[in-house]
């Protein structure tokens, strides 16, 4: 991968344990409405919108069964982050919002949350 990928659930998803309801992932909103206002540098990193069941096929390819859960931004290959959360076969992954909010303005040029 020349690039970071992020992995975002795409929102209006059911989950069978609360039946009738729809959800969305607020974690991801929160880094949706990043990207939005942004879009000129929402563009310089690829996201991948995906259903929320599991398996998740497409993280798993990268980072195998166990790394599941978004919101997930997986660095370019031979990239690190003093924001990362984990490696699995060298790729290394940012599993926590915050951290990922981090490490979009690092990487990428985003501004910084107000504190």
């Amino acid at each position: 991968m020349s690039r970071d990928v992020l992995f975002l659930l795409r929102p209006g998803f059911e989950d069978p344990a609360f039946p009738n309801r729809r959800f969305y992932c607020w974690h991801c909103a929160l880094i949706e409405g990043v990207l939005a206002s942004f879009p000129a540098l929402a563009a310089t990193l690829d996201v991948h919108r995906i259903p929320w069941p599991r398996p998740r096929q497409a993280v798993i390819a990268l980072l195998g069964e166990a790394n599941q859960s978004l919101p997930l931004l997986v660095l370019a290959d031979g990239a690190t982050s003093s924001h990362q959360t984990g490696s699995h076969r060298g790729r290394t992954f940012i599993a926590d919002k915050d951290a990922i909010l981090a490490a979009l303005s690092e990487r990428h040029g985003f501004p910084d949350p107000h504190p």
